[in-house]
């Protein structure tokens, strides 16, 4: 590793005297053991690098551990990847054919186990050990402070920890007199056995959880702000990524194309989803981020679950809608997304409102290239392989066989990014971690090829 990583005038040195040289100085703190922190940690074990990675849980998964003790995770009990087997898995490591296409949490968690146990990653994780604060000291190395009460310091911090955790409530007016809860603390469907309950939002998780419920509780809402395309899961008989795989890979279409046509050929499979109650976005399929479910529109064929449009305030038992409609409820789940949020991050060192979406290559910050973020991405296309290329190319820049270009470049590369989010994507905070697979994980292979990461 070398001594400094250069960054246009900032850079990280040896300790400084105001540095607390009662630390040694340690290499690389990975945070969480995730889906993202096992493929980063994979790819610097590789390298032959030296590092630390600190789980809050007792062991591998992240949010992919029904009920992990590290209290971060989402799942629910029903839960299934959206995408397929043959596009989901690490490229070094695939899923094997005889799983299903659309693997449970818990079939997904064995493939993760068996991934960090093939590659020894697992024994280079400390378990049960939280990050609390990683501050900055003014050598430009990094003090992290873990749950032990011990202190180390870092020329690097990797943080690989997600960012489906914390949950985003929408403010409605009024007070509602049930129980409300957000999705993230949703597991089963049998708390709801007989009850009326209000699904807000149009997002996988809020159609998946939605469809669970119908099947025990006495009635189920969907709200939605503006409504949103959904795609089935199966399209003619296959896995739909493989339709649009086939178009981008095979073809080698832009993937705007490739949406515009997997748009087409949605509606000729399912038809106008108007017809279900489900209102026509006014913004064409390939500008969002479309929900996948196979079930949704039979469903609401079958009259067992009802749209209604956004609330416009509680009032007590009821919810009055933008329609002016009211309906009582006994319970209702926000399926609302979550906040960017890393509390052991202080604002000085990142503020995720302002500098999520304006990383180097989704990755280095602009500010502080000790401080790197893997995982931090929501792809058109599947995320497991792109962090494991993440992986690696952090694996590269820390090995020296990659550089960084300078503060300027890196700049203008945000910009570019940020350029095509705003022309391709819906005006909204919901795509501020967008990224196209296929362009990015191109950069990236590139970057890694040359020796030196552009723009």
């Amino acid at each position: 590793m070398p001594d400094e990583i250069h960054h246009d005038g900032a850079h990280l040195h040896r300790p400084s005297p105001a540095a607390d040289s009662r630390l040694p100085l340690r290499e690389t703190c990975i945070v969480g053991a995730g889906s993202s922190g096992v493929t980063v940690a994979k790819a610097l074990h590789q390298r032959g690098l030296s590092f630390d990675c600190f789980e809050k849980g007792s062991d591998v998964g992240g949010m992919w551990r029904y009920e992990n003790d590290s209290g971060l995770s989402s799942a629910y009990a029903s839960l299934h990847l959206d995408t397929s087997r043959d596009n989901l898995g690490y490229p070094d490591f695939p899923i094997p054919k005889s799983m299903p296409d659309f693997l449970s949490h818990q079939q997904f968690l064995r493939y993760l186990e068996d991934y960090a146990d093939h590659f020894g990653v697992r024994p280079l994780v400390t378990f049960r050990t939280a990050v609390e604060a990683v501050e900055r000291e003014p050598d430009g190395h990094w003090r992290v402070r873990l749950s032990t009460g011990e202190a180390r310091r870092y020329r690097t911090v990797i943080v690989a920890n997600g960012h489906l955790w914390k949950p985003r409530l929408p403010g409605f007016p009024g007070a509602f007199a049930g129980e409300a809860l957000h999705s993230h603390h949703y597991r089963t469907a049998q708390p709801f056995e007989g009850r009326s309950v209000l699904v807000v939002g149009l997002g996988n998780s809020a159609v998946d959880i939605a469809v669970d419920l119908c099947r025990r509780a006495a009635d189920v809402t969907i709200s939605t702000r503006r409504s949103a395309w959904v795609m089935p899961k199966y399209l003619f008989g296959r896995p739909i990524d493989q339709w649009s795989g086939f178009f981008s890979k095979k073809l080698g279409l832009p993937t705007r194309w490739t949406r515009r046509i997997m748009a087409r050929l949605v509606r000729l499979g399912v038809g106008d989803q108007s017809r279900f109650g489900l209102p026509r976005p006014d913004h064409p399929m390939w500008r969002e981020h479309a929900t996948l479910s196979q079930e949704l529109l039979p469903y609401l064929g079958h009259g067992w679950i009802s749209v209604k449009p956004n609330v416009r305030r509680l009032d007590g038992g009821d919810v009055e809608f933008e329609d002016g409609s009211r309906k009582r409820f006994d319970a209702i789940v926000y399926a609302t997304g979550y906040e960017i949020a890393f509390p052991f991050l202080d604002a000085d060192a990142f503020d995720p409102q302002a500098e999520a979406g304006r990383l180097y290559r989704r990755m280095v910050s602009l500010r502080h290239p000790g401080l790197i973020f893997a995982g931090l991405v929501q792809p058109v296309g599947p995320t497991i392989p792109l962090v494991e290329v993440q992986g690696r190319w952090i694996a590269a820049l820390l090995s020296g066989a990659m550089t960084l270009p300078d503060r300027a470049a890196q700049e203008r590369e945000v910009e570019q990014h940020r350029a095509r989010q705003r022309e391709t994507y819906v005006d909204s905070a919901r795509y501020v971690l967008e990224v196209d697979f296929r362009t990015y994980v191109r950069q990236m292979r590139a970057d890694m090829q040359a020796g030196q990461a552009g723009i």
